[in-house]
């Protein structure tokens, strides 16, 4: 069965009539009861009740004529969406991020991002920093962000702003009621929640370090990410010591200055491959909207 054979059934069965069906489909009469013969073949039944003077529907015929309609709609529906031209994909500018804290940094962005460029859907992924970096390398993501003591030499750093260290604690905890801690303060302020060295920078994890001082094990919560860190902070468990990331702080916690280390730098980092005018127009946006405002 074919669209011609569906064609020539359906004029026929229009006009009821064999030769004005076949100048309606500019073909040959004979041509046309070719068509309706094989088809009547195909189905093994009979179509048309013919004669000398007349033709008609056989209640095949007439039960057919519905299904022949609607394949030969779906038919020129296919064929005319398959000559549309194709919708281009919107362009994607697809970001890695190793926590919340970084997810919550970039919101202030992406909203601009959303009001300048409309077009441009933003893929985020969370990952560990190590997978973060391949797939930087692979092309798999345009840019991710790190401390500039971590980032890696082989790759493109641009500063977006420097982020002081803070002692982070909850609002019940009696480091909370102070405006600036010392080492010393902290190595006195009772339990410390800590990250593995990979996940602070090397500045930064020397400075918790510090403030760890001789504590007993008990007084130390080891975790391994910041996600694992940050309820037991929230809970009031213990503080932490960590970098001020712009738009990241949250709203149940303190946080207050410790000064004796000199502000972190932290920046996006790409691949001189992959600075496509997508990627450099968000980082500008970045820049923008990170505080201190550091510019291109």
């Amino acid at each position: 069965m074919n669209t011609t054979q569906l064609e020539c059934f359906m004029e026929v069965a229009n006009f009821l009539n064999f030769s004005r069906a076949a100048e309606r489909l500019q073909i040959t009469q004979p041509a046309v009861s070719h068509q309706i013969s094989t088809l009547e073949d195909e189905l093994g039944v009979k179509l048309f009740h013919r004669t000398s003077k007349s033709v008609r529907l056989t209640p095949e015929g007439i039960m057919f004529t519905q299904y022949a309609g609607e394949i030969l709609k779906l038919s020129q529906l296919s064929k005319a969406r398959i000559k549309e031209p194709p919708q281009s994909a919107p362009p994607r500018l697809i970001i890695g991020c190793r926590n919340p804290t970084e997810l919550r940094f970039l919101t202030p962005a992406l909203e601009r991002l959303r009001q300048t460029q409309p077009e441009v859907l933003p893929v985020l992924r969370m990952i560990p920093f190590d997978s973060l970096e391949s797939l930087l390398a692979e092309g798999d993501i345009h840019m991710m962000f790190s401390f500039r003591e971590a980032a890696s030499t082989k790759n493109r750093y641009r500063e977006l702003t420097r982020c002081p260290a803070v002692c982070i604690c909850a609002r019940s905890h009696p480091l909370a009621s102070r405006s600036v801690l010392t080492v010393k303060d902290l190595r006195e302020g009772g339990r410390i929640a800590t990250c593995r060295p990979r996940v602070y920078p090397p500045s930064l994890f020397a400075l918790q370090s510090r403030a760890m001082g001789n504590r007993e094990t008990s007084q130390v919560l080891f975790c391994d990410n910041l996600e694992v860190l940050l309820p037991l902070v929230v809970s009031g468990y213990a503080f932490a010591v960590t970098a001020d990331i712009p738009h990241s702080r949250l709203p149940d916690l303190c946080y207050i200055p410790v000064p004796e280390m000199e502000p972190l730098s932290f920046g996006a980092v790409y691949t001189a491959e992959g600075y496509t005018p997508l990627v450099r127009q968000f980082l500008r946006i970045l820049s923008e909207v990170s505080s201190p405002l550091l510019g291109e």
